[in-house]
């Protein structure tokens, strides 16, 4: 099984939740959750399984709980599974 680790870019309090694409090498997100007790790191995680057509159980953000700037490792995603994803 493949692994993949990610950077994303997270804009909480948006309008809604939306992965919006490529910002350098990073995957760009915005959530409506705002920065606190964990939730927008929640959503960021919920987001990305549906995106992804992965169960949440499969994501872990390895870094950058605090930040604006994670890295989110996925179980079950390969760098061409992304890229195709990102394309359609």
């Amino acid at each position: 099984m493949s692994t993949l680790r990610l950077a994303v870019k997270i804009i909480p309090g948006a309008a809604q939740d939306k992965v919006v694409g490529l910002l350098g090498d990073a995957l760009k997100i915005r959530v409506r959750a705002q920065p606190e007790r964990g939730k927008a790191n929640a959503a960021v995680i919920a987001i990305l399984a549906k995106f992804f057509e992965l169960p949440e159980a499969a994501l872990t953000i390895c870094s950058g709980q605090t930040s604006a700037s994670k890295v989110v490792e996925i179980q079950g995603l390969s760098r061409a599974d992304l890229e195709h994803k990102l394309n359609d």
